[in-house]
């Protein structure tokens, strides 16, 4: 069996962080993904999925994360049901998270300044085994200084990160 849900897409609202009885972190939010391809009228349509995040995790989202950043979420799709105030039952369709990533750096004076963020394992019932399911965190992707000044790539630098240096490619070097 399987039940895996990756998705990149914008936050419609900032994160809101919520404490459980017993403590535990845990934060909300939802995420505008376009689709692959456009409908009958030649549009792209857009899902707007919630998201729940646990522990560490969720609190860093909502430090950190904010409406329009551009963020990748693994996780897994969860269903519930709970009873409404005029008592009726209620379906909600949900990811729960178990790493998210920032993809964009924060407008400056307002966020992390980096690209990525570190990853937590979480389960509906807001407990987990308390280990780090990554190896990126936010101060282990500081370059290395050397003699020459120039960046020492790490394997845990993130490579789809803005290092502001132009790219260099030729139309006969793309696959497509």
């Amino acid at each position: 069996m399987l039940n895996r849900v990756i998705l990149i897409g914008r936050l419609t609202q900032d994160p809101e962080l919520r404490y459980t009885n017993s403590g535990t972190a845990v934060a909300s939010f939802s995420l505008a993904v376009d689709r692959m391809r456009p409908n009958q009228n030649g549009e792209r349509e857009t899902d707007f999925i919630n998201i729940v995040v646990w522990q560490k995790q969720a609190e860093l989202c909502a430090q950190y994360l904010h409406k329009g950043r551009l963020a990748a979420v693994d996780g897994r799709l969860q269903i519930r049901t709970y009873e409404n105030r005029e008592g009726q039952k209620v379906r909600v369709a949900e990811v729960v998270a178990e790493s998210v990533r920032f993809l964009d750096r924060a407008e400056a004076g307002g966020g992390s300044g980096g690209a990525s963020s570190g990853t937590s394992s979480g389960t509906s019932s807001g407990t987990s085994s308390g280990t780090s399911s990554g190896t990126s965190s936010g101060n282990n992707t500081a370059p290395r200084a050397n003699p020459d000044n120039k960046r020492t790539p790490r394997y845990e630098d993130d490579p789809f990160a803005d290092d502001s240096q132009a790219i260099d490619i030729s139309d006969d070097d793309l696959p497509f």
